[in-house]
């Protein structure tokens, strides 16, 4: 039996998925008959390149092509011909074993004089073509500059940058991208139902995964569990032939981690090593979903542009775990396991420094080194530690009275205390805007929902609600709402350090400026902008 790649190999511009932005424009100059004399396809080995040539060929060949149409019949003689390579007006030539200028003169130029013998259109498809040496290139330079009439060149190669930019220039050229996860298992799906094979998805998904956006290993890997399982591959048989992925541990940890369940972290990472499973591996798998649940939070688009293909039920777990994890956790997170990474080969206790890791975030416990706006953030998600109220507070608990142009007039004192405690919280206050006073209710209003839902957090509500108390001796209680039309100006809530105590008066923090300034109103706009569509 054919090897499952050679068998189903596209013959038309429907069988072949991915490539949709070249798919389209081919498609269109056959309908319009309007054909390049010199097409080059560069990219990634495996994922179309050659057969998109052949069906090229195929389709300004066919017999039975009608006007206006761009899919070749596949039955008529010039279609066969293509199809089973017989065509002597198809001359498909490898230039890893045809670099001399000689070859080309004899295979190329001379034979591109000759007119077709049955074919409308004689096809060169050259692969590999950036091997040609440069006398060859400088030969085959004139012939795509003058080229006959009735000849189509199809130059294809993984490395465009050794191609020469006078063939570059005088090529319709088409860059082609790794095949996507889920267009790999719609194929792989499309062989196993012709094949009459039942296979789980979850088995397809992790062998699209295992191919690297190559269609060609996909579909070879495939043909290996054929041949192991027969008719019916189980999770069981995939696993002797594909590579193991640990994703799903990965995904498990992270809920760990956001639950701030350390003991479960912990007992995952030993039964990993018990399985035998590669702990450095491991830990990078963990660094890139971690890296695509930050890409989720700052703008969905990114980590669909960007993000690591995990399978549709993978994403969906990791989706609901994202949902008990904030943007600056994720950043942690990240810092704190590519510090753990390095170290795993030099620990007599392969587990340990993922273990001390692991323990470090579940358990309140400060990292090193991580940038100055998220110490504070990891050490309050579980449970805020408030300074205790000074006596003259406590008089005031039962009925201080205070006003809207007093809530103003002390706002940036209010700022320079609550970065005691969460020094990136004074960055979203900083862009908040005290709407109204009812009562001892204050009102405050966001431009983004982010920053809305961050005050909104319990211990985070509790932390402000102190430290008003602390800034205007009066219990107050806060509402917060969104308001899209809120133009921000920060130096208008901000005052002279003068309004401050003069027992505060050196802790105060100059308004920021400059290139620190610069990178706060980035933070800001990117945790607002990017996140809140």
């Amino acid at each position: 039996m054919l090897t499952l790649y050679r068998k189903y190999r596209p013959q038309n511009f429907t069988e072949i998925v991915g490539q949709n932005h070249i798919k389209m424009v081919l498609q269109h100059e056959v309908e319009s008959g309007k054909v390049a004399h010199a097409y080059l396809f560069c990219g990634p080995r495996a994922v179309g390149k050659t057969t998109f040539a052949r069906v090229m060929a195929k389709a300004v060949n066919c017999l039975n092509l009608e006007s206006g149409k761009y899919e070749p019949c596949g039955t008529c003689d010039s279609c066969q011909d293509i199809a089973q390579g017989k065509s002597l007006d198809m001359i498909e030539i490898d230039a890893a074993s045809h670099t001399g200028v000689d070859n080309v003169r004899e295979n190329i130029i001379a034979s591109s004089r000759v007119s077709p013998s049955k074919l409308k259109r004689k096809i060169f498809i050259i692969d590999e073509v950036h091997m040609l040496s440069i006398s060859a290139f400088n030969a085959l330079l004139k012939t795509l500059e003058e080229p006959p009439e009735k000849v189509i060149f199809i130059l294809c190669t993984t490395e465009i940058h050794k191609v020469p930019a006078t063939i570059i220039s005088r090529c319709q050229r088409f860059d082609f991208k790794k095949i996507s996860l889920a267009d790999q298992v719609k194929r792989l799906n499309v062989i196993a139902t012709k094949e009459e094979i039942k296979i789980d998805k979850r088995v397809l998904e992790a062998i699209a995964r295992n191919s690297g956006g190559h269609m060609r290993d996909a579909e070879s890997l495939l043909g290996q569990l054929v041949t192991i399982g027969g008719k019916k591959i189980t999770e069981e048989e995939a696993d002797l032939v594909i590579p193991r992925s640990d994703l799903s541990e990965v995904a498990n940890l992270i809920d760990f981690l956001a639950r701030k369940d350390g003991a479960g972290g912990i007992r995952l990472i030993n039964k990993m090593v018990d399985e035998g499973v590669d702990l450095k591996i491991f830990t990078n798998d963990l660094i890139e979903i971690l890296r695509k649940l930050m890409l989720i939070k700052i703008n969905p688009s990114l980590a669909e542009a960007f993000g690591l293909e995990v399978g549709e039920a993978l994403e969906l777990k990791i989706g609901e775990v994202n949902k008990n994890l904030s943007l600056e956790q994720l950043i942690l997170f990240i810092e704190q396991f590519m510090k753990t990474v390095n170290e795993i080969k030099g620990s007599f206790i392969i587990q340990l420094p993922i273990e001390l890791a692991i323990a470090k975030l579940c358990q309140n416990i400060t990292v090193i080194n991580p940038p100055e706006s998220f110490k504070t953030t990891a050490t309050i998600q579980k449970k805020e530690e408030v300074k205790p109220a000074t006596p003259a507070l406590e008089s005031a608990k039962n009925g201080g009275i205070i006003n809207y142009e007093e809530i103003l007039e002390k706002w940036n004192e209010l700022l320079v205390r609550i970065k005691k405690y969460n020094h990136s919280l004074s960055f979203i206050l900083r862009v908040c805007q005290p709407k109204s006073l009812k009562g001892n209710e204050l009102c405050l209003a966001f431009k983004y929902k982010f920053h809305k839902d961050r005050v909104n957090d319990p211990s985070i509500k509790q932390l402000v609600e102190q430290v008003l108390l602390e800034t205007y001796n009066t219990n107050m209680t806060i509402e917060t709402i969104i308001d899209e039309n809120l133009e921000v100006d920060n130096g208008s809530l901000e005052k002279e350090s003068s309004s401050i105590p003069d027992s505060q008066s050196e802790k105060v923090d100059k308004p920021d400026t400059g290139m620190n300034g610069g990178v706060i109103d980035n933070l800001l706009k990117t945790f607002g902008g990017k996140v809140v569509g």
